[in-house]
């Protein structure tokens, strides 16, 4: 199968969990996860109508996405791994969406780079459903708390919450979890939802799903 037939199929999946979840039409955004392709596979996507991509790691992005924003209007960048504060400088200046703010430090870095180029990427919080110890990711009984530190003590913006559910566990307890933080904090938008249960998230309520291997194929 060719990567637009693979991406149709993603577009058609969501389009019908959509449906069967009550959901509007056209209410999930898909974030093709391009992170370890370089950009001659990434243009079949973009030849395919696709805009909004996901990148694991800023240095990896900053070799080829400057060049395919500049020969492809309206892409959106969205960074989806983890980031060190050394890197908030770079990340603020290429990435149009930050998913992964999951303490202090980061969240102060931002803001400081935030006002220093006069840029604003929305920012999602990272919540560790699953308290695993090598994942990334604010608790999720902390994740209030965090929300208005970065709302309130450092003026940012903070438009919606991600996860990743641990990979042995049914992940629907965590996107139901996720969903009822996001509602307690006023918060709209929830990234959750990979190649093997974005379906399921989109039944959550899931208002954007990372999908890479489904349209990129195998690492």
């Amino acid at each position: 199968m060719e990567l637009e037939e693979r991406l149709n199929d993603v577009r058609s999946r969501i389009a019908a969990a959509e449906l069967q979840g009550r959901r509007p039409d056209g209410s999930v955004q898909l974030v093709a996860v391009s992170k370890t392709f370089d950009a001659d596979a990434i243009r079949p996507a973009l030849q395919a109508g696709q805009r909004i991509f996901g990148e694991n790691r800023v240095q990896e992005s900053q070799g080829k996405w400057p060049d395919l924003k500049a020969e492809t209007p309206g892409i959106e960048l969205h960074l989806i791994g983890p980031l060190q504060s050394n890197k908030a400088a770079e990340a603020v200046a290429l990435f149009d969406v930050i998913e992964t703010v999951d303490r202090e430090k980061i969240a102060r870095a931002l803001a400081d780079e935030m006002k220093l180029q006069a840029k604003t990427p929305r920012l999602y919080v990272q919540v560790n459903t699953g308290l695993e110890p090598q994942k990334a990711g604010i608790a999720p009984k902390e994740t209030m708390q965090f929300v208005a530190f970065c709302r309130d003590e450092l003026g940012l913006a903070i438009e919606g919450l991600m996860c990743i559910p641990p990979a042995d566990e049914n992940p629907g307890p965590h996107f139901a979890l996720l969903a009822q933080l996001a509602r307690a904090g006023g918060i709209e938008k929830l990234s959750m939802g990979m190649s093997g249960d974005y379906e399921t998230a989109i039944a959550f309520g899931a208002t954007s799903v990372r999908v890479g291997s489904a349209i990129f194929g195998a690492r």
